[in-house]
C-alpha cells in the first residue's frame, strides 16, 4: 500500500463518488431485469457479475477515483497502512464508516496488531461482498466486523466458527473461541462450543488447548454428566495436569477437585491416587470427606447404601465412558441395506460390589422402519388396493433391550446413550449423542435428519455407520432409613 501524501482534489472525489453510484445502479439495474424476466419462457441471464467485482477489486488495489483515506495504525508501530477508498461504498456496508467520513475524508483507525494484519481483507469483503479466513482469523475479522457494524460479515464468521470446531489446527481452536463467545455475549457460539468440547473432550484432554482452559469453563465441563471420555480416571489425570500447570488459589483448586466423581473410580486406583497424586496429598482435607464415601459406595451393597446416602445427585452419576465395561462400539457396513442386531454386555453398575454381575444387551437397528401413521393399509377407493409406500418414508430406528430381567436390577434404572461418529477434517469425532431412559427401549429421534442412502452421507465413514453405545446405571433408593 502506498503512504498518505496529501488529500485528493475535489473532482476525484466527486469522479469517485460518481464511479461507486453507477456500479451500484448498475447491479441494481441487472437485478430488476431479471426480475422482470423470470416468467418469460425465452428468458436468458446475462450475467457479467464477476467481471463487474473484478473492476471493483481494482478500484481499490488502484485506488482509482478514491474519495477518501484510511490510515490504519498499531500501538506497535509508527508506520501506517494507508487505504485510497470510495466513501459509498464504505458508507452501504457500514454504518461507522458512514458517520465517520461524514465530514471528513481522511480519517485515522487505531488497530491491535492481530486486526490491523486483516485489514486489507476486511477493506476487500467491503468492496465485493466475499471473504476467506483461516481458523486463526476468524476472532480478529469478528472483531473487525463487530467494531465497524458491518453484520453480515459478523453472522458470516460466526457461521464459519460454528461449523469449523472439528477442523484440526495444531494448537486447538475451540477453547480459544468459547472465551471469545463469553466475551462478546453470543450464546448460540457458546453453547456450540461447549457441547463439541464435552463430546470430545478426550481429544481436548490431550491437546495443546487444555491448559488454556479457564476455570470458569473447566467448572461447566466437570458439571456436566454428558461428557464422553475413557473413565473418570482420565479426567481426574487431566485435572490434575491443569492444576499443576496454572497453580490457582487454594479455594479454587478445592472446587475442581470435589467436582470429581470419585464413586465412578474403582478403590484399587482411588488408593493409588491418595499414594502418588501431589495434588491430591495437597488438598487432601478438602476432599476426605468424598474419597470415604466413595470408599463406603464401593464397600456396600448399592441398596444398603442408598438407604443412608442420597444416591439421587450427580456424584453417583455415571458419564458417557468409553470404557468396554461401559458400553460397546458397533460399526454397521452399509447401514441402507437391510436391519442389523448384535449384543453386549456391561457390568450391572460402578460399585465394586456389582463389578462381577453383568447385563446382556440386545441391539437391533433397522435403517427404514416405518411409523403406524406411514405403514400400508387397505383403501377403500379401490378394492384390495394397497397404498404405496415409498423407501424414503421409513426412518432409522434402534431399540436397545436387556436380554433378561433379574432380582439384581431392583434399585437399579439404566440410561442408554448412543454416540454417532462422524469423520470431519480427517478425525472421526461425536456429531450427535442421543439418550432414553429404562422406561423406553428406543429414542424417538434417532437419525431423523440422516440420510442413509447416499454414500456421501456426512453421518457415514466410508459407507459405515459408526455407533457407540453406552449403559449408564443409575443408583435409586428403595426404603429411606431415618437418620
Amino acid at each position: 500500500m502506498t503512504r498518505l501524501t496529501g488529500t485528493r482534489p475535489v473532482a476525484a472525489r466527486r469522479w469517485g463518488c460518481a464511479a461507486a453510484a453507477f456500479l451500484l445502479l448498475l447491479l441494481t439495474v441487472q437485478a430488476a431485469h431479471k426480475a422482470d424476466l423470470s416468467s418469460d419462457a425465452t428468458a436468458a441471464t446475462i450475467n457479467h457479475s464477476p467481471t463487474l467485482l473484478q473492476r471493483l477489486q481494482e478500484l481499490l488495489q488502484n485506488g482509482n477515483g478514491s474519495d477518501s483515506v484510511l490510515r490504519v495504525r498499531t500501538a506497535a508501530s509508527d508506520e501506517a497502512k494507508v487505504f485510497h477508498t470510495h466513501q459509498l461504498l464504505l458508507s452501504l456496508q457500514s454504518e461507522v464508516f458512514e458517520s465517520l467520513l461524514r465530514n471528513q475524508s481522511v480519517i485515522t483507525l487505531y488497530e491491535p496488531p492481530e486486526t490491523a494484519a486483516l485489514f486489507e481483507k476486511f477493506i476487500r469483503y467491503l468492496y465485493c461482498g466475499g471473504v476467506s479466513i483461516l481458523l486463526h482469523q476468524a476472532i480478529p475479522m469478528h472483531q473487525l466486523a463487530s467494531k465497524y457494524r458491518v453484520w453480515g460479515l459478523q453472522r458470516g464468521v460466526a457461521d464459519y466458527m460454528r461449523t469449523h470446531l472439528a477442523s484440526e489446527s495444531s494448537q486447538g481452536h475451540v477453547v480459544g473461541w468459547y472465551h471469545y463467545a463469553v466475551r462478546i455475549g453470543d450464546t448460540t457460539l457458546q453453547e456450540s462450543c461447549l457441547q463439541f468440547l464435552a463430546w470430545n473432550l478426550s481429544a481436548v484432554l490431550g491437546s495443546a488447548e487444555w491448559g488454556s482452559v479457564s476455570v470458569e469453563l473447566l467448572l461447566l465441563l466437570l458439571e456436566r454428566s454428558d461428557l464422553v471420555l475413557h473413565s473418570e480416571l482420565e479426567l481426574y489425570t487431566a485435572v490434575e495436569g491443569w492444576l499443576s500447570h496454572r497453580q490457582p488459589e487454594g479455594p479454587v483448586a478445592e472446587r475442581v477437585l470435589r467436582a470429581i466423581r470419585y464413586p465412578m473410580i474403582a478403590p484399587s486406583q482411588l488408593f493409588r491416587l491418595q499414594v502418588q497424586s501431589p495434588v491430591l496429598s495437597r488438598h487432601y482435607s478438602a476432599v476426605q470427606d468424598l474419597l470415604f464415601q466413595a470408599f463406603q459406595f464401593h464397600a456396600a451393597s448399592p441398596l444398603h447404601f442408598a438407604k443412608y446416602f442420597d444416591v439421587n445427585c450427580s456424584m453417583f452419576l455415571p458419564r458417557n465412558y468409553l470404557a468396554p465395561s461401559w458400553g460397546s462400539q458397533w460399526v454397521i457396513n452399509n447401514p441402507a441395506r437391510d436391519d442389523r442386531s448384535t449384543s453386549f454386555q456391561t457390568q450391572l453398575g460402578p460399585s465394586s460390589h456389582d463389578a462381577g454381575k453383568r447385563v446382556t444387551w440386545n441391539v437391533l437397528f433397522s435403517p427404514r422402519w416405518l411409523p403406524v401413521s406411514l405403514r400400508p393399509v387397505y383403501s377403500d377407493s379401490v378394492s384390495g388396493a394397497i397404498q404405496p409406500v415409498r423407501i424414503e418414508d421409513g426412518r432409522p430406528r434402534l431399540v436397545i433391550t436387556p436380554a433378561t430381567s433379574s432380582p439384581d436390577f431392583a434399585g437399579v434404572s439404566f440410561q442408554k446413550t448412543v454416540l454417532v461418529g462422524v469423520r470431519q477434517q480427517g478425525r472421526v469425532l461425536v456429531k450427535h449423542a442421543y439418550s432414553f431412559h429404562q422406561s423406553s427401549d428406543e429414542v424417538t429421534d434417532f437419525l431423523v435428519h440422516a440420510d442413509l442412502q447416499k454414500r456421501a452421507s456426512e453421518y457415514l465413514i466410508d459407507n459405515s455407520l459408526h455407533l457407540h453405545i453406552i449403559i449408564k446405571p443409575v443408583y435409586h433408593s428403595l426404603i429411606k432409613v431415618k437418620k
